[in-house]
């Protein structure tokens, strides 16, 4: 993974030392909060309902041991003992104390973390492909790429003030563990005809108000000149987004009102202008950054398989477990869903012994999904059994990958000042419903995405089954959204009618589910057989 030079260092420092003084400028009264909000945004710190909010980058959600250990350091020292794995392959902290930010920071920086650009209208922090560097279906491990991209965005003054917030996602794989095209720019690293490495650029999409998927502005864009292509986009979203209107302001409403061809002639034409600048990194800084992420020296002639006598063991290898490139390891999933769990939540202990068990056993490192769980990216299939005896014991053993029980899930109304309705509290009573009827073990891969409000942090548009909690005459309610996918196969949920009160969301997914349970052909999960029968259906089961 990538280490800090004496640059990156010394950078963050500094931003350490100027957000210490801006924040002695707040207590003091020196400064209102209207000045102080976006000083603050800049480094990652909200105020939300109780308190303040700290979100931590995760560059494209890699961790190694030491990172994690530190991780779980700030939850014991500035939390209440825990941190909130997010969507965006970040950690959040829920109850920080305002005085306490500036040596929270500069404790992160002493593992090579920060929390610059985790909010505000910037390039946010870079995601990518859990499974980077050990899929056996990638051309290239995409995060050398992801890192150059965070390296150009970090700090970059003309995109510092954007019309509004700005996702990348990097994948190098046909099939999209990122959500790629739900990005403002999505790129897959492909291979042309030729065998030369290039990137497809998607551009426009994301969830929100107004979920779009990115259109295909360009399917090659030689790897030498993927930041200059990225910056070209960058500026004209800059020149043409809108700023009178906050929910017109992202780049998806620009690709859909300018048209994306019209929209793509722009950046081909601003291309062709930066080209003649010179803007683009040299080859000797990508061949730097890709240094850091050689494979590691995989052991040779490991058995493939493991020894699954153990029934429960066995289901967790079978749902937890994805094929590695390399013989003899498998990535293993972490999940952060325990029945009746708050999704991606996970405490101190928790945090450090997955530390403990990624340096152990992986060498060294971990990953942050988007789906608020953590994976082991390189396991030896020898090593399973006691890799999962000790996660087992400690609550986190739970075998419910892609399942219904993998809930992905916004703090809702619990923390965030924004939301409408819960969202932790439905996700708990659907995970506990359906491992009282067994029904989860029977459903196949189903994923249930939940948002309390319209900004869709839970990804609600992209659930097979998608909830959304909104205000209905001041009474909290859910409304109910099936057929979406973050997936290659990418698609929007669509919302069924009328909304829920808590209990009755609970009632209304089972419903569905038993509707696909009864109607489902052999081999097909959930959004097969929406996407066979359509939604008519689940309404007439829903509605009568």
């Amino acid at each position: 993974m990538y280490q800090y030079d004496q640059h990156d260092q010394a950078m963050v420092q500094a931003r350490v030392e100027q957000f210490r003084d801006q924040v002695q400028r707040r207590l003091d009264g020196k400064m209102t909060e209207d000045q102080f909000k976006p000083l603050r945004l800049q480094n990652g710190l909200y105020q939300q309902l109780h308190a303040y909010m700290l979100r931590v980058a995760v560059p494209y959600g890699t961790l190694s041991s030491r990172q994690m250990h530190a991780l779980a350091d700030i939850a014991d020292k500035y939390d209440r003992g825990y941190g909130h794995f997010t969507t965006r392959q970040n950690i959040q902290y829920n109850w920080i104390k305002l005085e306490e930010t500036p040596d929270l920071l500069a404790d992160l920086a002493k593992v090579e973390m920060h929390a610059i650009q985790t909010s505000g209208n910037c390039i946010r922090n870079i995601s990518s492909d859990q499974y980077a560097g050990a899929a056996a279906d990638e051309v290239v491990d995409p995060r050398p790429y992801a890192e150059l991209l965070r390296q150009w965005s970090t700090f970059h003054p003309e995109f510092a003030f954007l019309p509004r917030k700005f996702k990348i996602a990097v994948i190098a794989s046909e099939q999209d563990r990122a959500a790629m095209r739900l990005h403002d720019i999505g790129i897959n690293i492909v291979k042309n005809e030729a065998g030369e490495l290039g990137a497809a650029f998607y551009v426009g999409g994301g969830m929100g108000r107004t979920p779009m998927i990115a259109p295909c502005i360009r399917e090659f864009v030689p790897l030498d000149q993927l930041v200059t292509y990225a910056e070209s986009v960058l500026r004209v979203y800059n020149r043409h987004g809108r700023r009178d209107n906050k929910y017109k302001a992202r780049i998806k409403i620009l690709v859909h009102e300018t048209g994306a061809e019209e929209f793509t002639r722009q950046v081909e034409e601003e291309f062709a202008h930066l080209l003649d600048q010179g803007v683009e990194p040299p080859l000797a800084e990508l061949d730097r950054i890709r240094s850091f992420f050689q494979q590691p020296e995989f052991a040779t002639g490991l058995s493939e398989k493991a020894d699954r006598s153990d029934p429960e063991f066995a289901l967790w290898i079978d749902r937890n477990c994805s094929p590695h490139k390399v013989p003899g390891y498998v990535s293993a999933a972490i999940s952060l869903k325990p029945v009746g769990g708050i999704p991606g939540d996970a405490s101190a202990e928790q945090m450090h012994l997955m530390a403990d068990i990624a340096k152990e056993y992986s060498f060294d490192e971990c990953r942050v999904t988007h789906a608020q769980n953590v994976i082991l990216p390189h396991v030896e299939i020898g090593k399973l059994y006691e890799v999962w005896q000790k996660l087992e014991a400690a609550g986190l053993g739970t075998p419910n990958l892609d399942q219904v029980g993998d809930i992905i899930a916004c703090p809702g109304l619990d923390y965030c000042s924004l939301a409408n309705a819960r969202s932790i509290p439905v996700a708990q009573k659907i995970s506990e419903r359906f491992d009282e009827t067994g029904k989860g073990d029977v459903l196949g891969e189903l994923k249930l995405k939940i948002s309390g409000c319209i900004n869709a942090c839970g990804h609600h548009h992209a659930g097979h089954i998608g909830i959304l909690g909104v205000d209905r005459k001041g009474t909290e309610n859910y409304q109910l959204l099936l057929g979406g996918s973050e997936a290659e196969d990418v698609s929007l949920a669509k919302i069924t009618g009328p909304g829920f009160d808590e209990a009755g969301i609970v009632n209304a997914v089972e419903t569905v589910t038993d509707l696909y349970l009864a109607q489902r052909a052999d081999g097909e999960r959930f959004l097969d057989t929406y996407r066979r029968i359509g939604m008519e259906p689940f309404k007439e089961a829903l509605y009568g």
